[in-house]
């Protein structure tokens, strides 16, 4: 395995996005606005060869990786989207809801340039640095957390019920997680193995998660990871060394008010671009 592909990042050349806020008074809908598209490059950090497509599972043509087994149930969501589900399948990758966090609304929460950005070139400024064994050789990976990111990690945490959910390795993923989130926000941490790999790319299927899908919202900046569910996505611009980036910080309002809605899709068309 070559050390860059257990990361999952994407490109630097992607189109810019407007900063999004909370407005409670309009009724247009976000997705009108974003409906433009990015080009989504392949990740210069991920593997794409066929051969990391693992096997069909039963009533779905979309497989998952090699190391994941739970089934994937069939949508009759919007025709528009070809690659929706319907209904929570029998084995659920998040665990019972907790007390602490009962009645809150889900965020699934991505890491590498959402949160972070990482780099195997030795940086003397890194925020901090994780260990991963790689062929049996051990590697620095250098990691940069985006301006706000603590901030907006702990308003998430009193909000929701925090989820992180990476394409990237866990050996590498968790590590880092340990370091990043000094307040236990998230509530659990899920890897590549359960992601659904479709048409080259790493998809986070929402509907797999165990929650009801008008209660789960992601903050992503690719795309490609929600495209099952682009209805229940926030998109975020992708970080990598903008020290004035205050994306993060300007999402907070607007996570405030989605916290208190009964549908995350009425809510969302409330989000609007600034």
């Amino acid at each position: 395995m070559e050390r860059a592909s257990i990361i999952t990042q994407v490109d630097r050349k992607e189109e810019h996005l407007s900063p999004l806020r909370w407005n409670p008074g309009s009724a247009r809908n976000l997705f009108a606005t974003k409906s433009r598209g990015r080009n989504i490059l392949r990740s210069l950090f991920c593997c794409f060869s066929t051969q990391n497509v693992g096997q069909f599972p039963e009533g779905s043509k979309h497989p998952v990786p090699p190391e994941e087994s739970n089934t994937v149930s069939k949508s009759n969501l919007p025709q528009d989207i070809q690659c929706q589900y319907s209904r929570i399948p029998d084995t659920c990758l998040l665990p019972e809801i907790e007390p602490q966090v009962a009645g809150r609304l889900c965020l699934v929460i991505d890491l590498d340039e959402t949160l972070i950005h990482s780099s195997f070139k030795p940086i003397s400024d890194a925020d901090f640095i994780v260990t991963v064994e790689i062929e049996g050789t051990m590697q620095q990976v250098y990691v940069f957390k985006r301006p706000y990111v603590d901030k907006f990690l702990q308003r998430m945490g009193e909000l929701f019920e925090c989820v992180l959910f990476t394409a990237s390795l866990a050996k590498y993923a968790d590590p880092v997680i340990d370091l990043l989130d000094k307040w236990g926000v998230f509530r659990a941490r899920l890897f590549r193995e359960s992601c659904v790999f479709h048409q080259g790319s790493y998809v986070k299927d929402l509907n797999r998660l165990g929650r009801d899908l008008n209660k789960i919202i992601i903050i992503d900046n690719s795309p490609a990871s929600y495209i099952f569910h682009p209805y229940n996505a926030v998109p975020v611009t992708s970080w990598f060394d903008d020290l004035s980036d205050t994306e993060l910080l300007s999402l907070i309002p607007a996570f405030e008010g989605l916290s208190q809605v009964e549908d995350v899709y009425t809510g969302l068309e409330r989000l609007q671009p600034s």
